[in-house]
């Protein structure tokens, strides 16, 4: 069962395809609970530039240490079970992450390895 400090303990501005959220009021919008520890792991994920590295890499092999090395991140989040953590890699273009964390469950995310954005370099 969820408590209203469970709720505050995990809660963040909600960030949707990059962007806050708003609400009709023009006031961000807020996340709690496994979809805020979710959205931390997502953006844990593209600010470590692992994803970037999985996007450039086509060799298989080259290709498995790096979603080794994902996994190995994901694991240093204290709010998960450890060893709970599993990487669906069925097509190149999404991770599905599941894991299960120790108050809210289990907990399902998407990255898309599309949503890695190149910037073009400045002279």
């Amino acid at each position: 069962m969820t408590t209203d400090t469970n709720l505050s303990k995990y809660s963040d501005l909600l960030i949707v395809d990059g962007a806050l959220s708003l609400d009709v009021g023009a006031q961000p919008n807020l996340t709690n609970t496994r979809a805020s520890i979710a959205q931390d792991l997502k953006h844990l994920l593209m600010e470590s530039g692992l994803v970037a590295k999985l996007v450039a890499q086509r060799n298989a092999t080259m290709r498995s240490d790096v979603y080794t090395e994902i996994e190995l991140l994901i694991e240093t989040d204290t709010r998960l079970v450890p060893g709970s953590i599993e990487l669906d890699i069925s097509t190149p273009k999404l991770i599905t992450i599941t894991a299960t964390t120790y108050e809210f469950g289990p907990l399902a995310l998407d990255v898309k390895t599309a949503e890695v954005s190149y910037v073009a370099p400045t002279s």
